[in-house]
């Protein structure tokens, strides 16, 4: 991997603090998260279920604000943007895979893949070859016209991943992306990832129970009632 000394880190989180409000119980969800993430690495979120694993990565995704605190990605601060400015950078520099595929059982393979590229200005036929190619690179060339349903899970999970690079995006936040996958469908997905990640630069954040994974990644970022732990 380059080297990333004296590199302006490519997110960075500054005193996030998270509070979720009910009628009768207020639950502090993250608390003084201070986190920077470098261009090209590879990183792993570990803690106990329930810890805030996931509300960080959707801090870190732009898919939910901090009560307090700072998010800035590439040197611009973001936290205070509208959900109509923050959409476009979700768009074009965010990849998210999930445990869940999260894949629309009436469209084709290469329709799903094709859909985060709806909101760029580009023609149908450029969305198309765009999809083929994010397809051939998870290995699913063969499977552009099934449909959902006629895959397996593991290959689910490859198309989920394709839709998150089909529009090239600098980062990839994955959730648990093996969770409900079997060891080898597993180990199939981390192959993917690692080869995004190693051979076209592409900066991941993962969230994993799995300590074998996380200690393949460069780093691991440990998470306990909220807080970030060493």
């Amino acid at each position: 991997m380059s080297d990333n000394l004296n590199q302006q880190p490519l997110i960075t989180l500054k005193n996030i603090r998270k509070m979720y409000y009910t009628d009768q119980i207020e639950t502090l969800a993250l608390k003084d998260i201070n986190l920077e993430i470098n261009k090209g690495e590879f990183i792993s979120i570990m803690g106990p279920s329930g810890c805030g694993k996931s509300t960080l990565l959707n801090m870190l995704g732009l898919l939910d604000r901090p009560s307090t605190g700072t998010i800035e990605f590439e040197g611009k601060t973001l936290d205070k943007l509208s959900d109509k400015a923050l959409a476009p950078i979700r768009n074009e520099k965010l990849g998210f895979v999930f445990q869940t595929f999260h894949l629309i059982p009436d469209l084709r393979v290469v329709d799903n893949v094709a859909l985060p590229l709806l909101y760029r200005p580009m023609s149908n036929k450029e969305r198309r070859e765009r999809a083929l190619n994010a397809l051939k690179i998870v290995g699913l060339d063969a499977r552009v016209n099934h449909f959902p349903t006629q895959l397996s899970g593991g290959q689910q999970q490859r198309v989920a991943i394709a839709r998150a690079i089909v529009g090239e995006p600098p980062v990839i936040l994955a959730d648990e992306p093996t969770g409900n996958l079997d060891s080898h469908m597993g180990n199939e997905i981390m192959s993917i990832l690692f080869d995004l990640n190693e051979n076209r630069g592409t900066t991941i954040v993962m969230v994993t129970h799995d300590r074998e994974q996380a200690d393949q990644t460069q780093r691991t970022v440990r998470v306990f009632d909220g807080q970030l732990v060493h």
